[in-house]
């Protein structure tokens, strides 16, 4: 199919707009009210914080191989990049961070992480952890 680049580039932004407005209505499903609250802790970072539990849990399948969903988890800039359906974290909103509603394992049960047959959940604190860090800014 022979199309012009300006036609090319409206469907890739349809698509990432469609895309964009899936998460937000998923998001909008998710009763943030039995999220665990953000860690206390200040100063949270992925390289010293975050990276380790995404090391346990995430890697093998949004790690630097063939990660699932073009989401890798295994650089800040990664995590702050998305995967192809967009975003998965909001800096400085972690109860709309449709990352953190996969880790706690609420919404839509295709999206929950790690999937129920691929390993243990996080843990309330580790998920605690990961809201603190991006309330704090995902730095």
């Amino acid at each position: 199919m022979n199309t012009s680049p300006l036609v090319r580039t409206g469907v890739r932004f349809g698509t990432a707009l469609a895309a964009a407005g899936c998460m937000l209505h998923a998001a909008e499903k998710v009763d943030v009210s039995k999220l665990p609250p953000p860690a206390q802790q200040t100063g949270v970072t992925y390289e010293k914080d975050i990276r380790p539990i995404f090391e346990k849990h995430c890697f093998k399948c949004h790690g630097e191989e063939k990660p699932k969903a073009r989401l890798r988890l295994d650089s800040r800039e990664g995590v702050l990049k998305g995967s192809r359906e967009g975003k998965v974290i909001e800096v400085g909103d972690s109860a709309r961070s449709p990352l953190v509603h996969s880790v706690a394992r609420l919404g839509d049960e295709d999206h929950w992480m790690p999937p129920p047959d691929k390993g243990e959940p996080l843990t309330p604190e580790q998920i605690g952890l990961i809201r603190a860090w991006i309330d704090q800014g995902a730095r």
